[in-house]
């Protein structure tokens, strides 16, 4: 584990980077294939005891992009619940956690170049329509989705 070692929170985080392209009005997600399993996802981790959700997205997303952590994030509705043995391959928080919830992130970024850590073997910037066609999770897609519908109508006030 990067870092020291803090207790595992049972909750997970979702977060997808973006950059807007003025030239052309449009915008970019980056999304990022798993080193070992192989499919595309946004960055996504666990929470740490006494983290709050974005101090965990934060964390995160500078873990396995460097992305700076005084870029602006924003809140997503999206949320999901994911078995426990999905998120952390066993009942690490008892017999009777079944599920942890999944919040869901925007973060705008200034440059295209992110640098990954070795959970991810590559990166790309996609367009909505792309990203949508190889994500592999449907909370994955349900949050780029929000995302990109309230980019689009620059609806995020109450949000940040």
């Amino acid at each position: 584990m990067k870092g020291s070692y803090m207790a595992r929170a049972p909750f997970q985080i979702l977060v997808f980077p973006y950059i807007k392209i003025s030239e052309t009005n449009s915008i970019l997600y980056a999304v990022f294939r798993r080193s070992q399993e192989g499919y595309w996802q946004g960055i996504a981790g666990g929470g740490e005891e006494g983290e709050t959700i974005l101090d965990a997205a934060k964390r995160e997303a500078f873990e396995e992009a460097e992305i700076p952590t005084s870029c602006k994030y924003k809140k997503l509705d999206s949320s999901s619940m994911l078995p426990v043995i999905d998120v952390v391959s066993d009942f690490l928080w008892g017999l009777d956690t079944y599920v942890v919830p999944e919040y869901s992130f925007g973060v705008e970024v200034g440059v295209k170049e992110l640098l990954l850590s070795s959970e991810h073997k590559e990166f790309k910037w996609v367009t909505y329509e792309e990203a949508i066609n190889i994500l592999k999770w449907d909370s994955n897609k349900t949050a780029i989705w929000e995302l990109n519908q309230r980019l689009l109508r620059e609806d995020f006030s109450e949000r940040e």
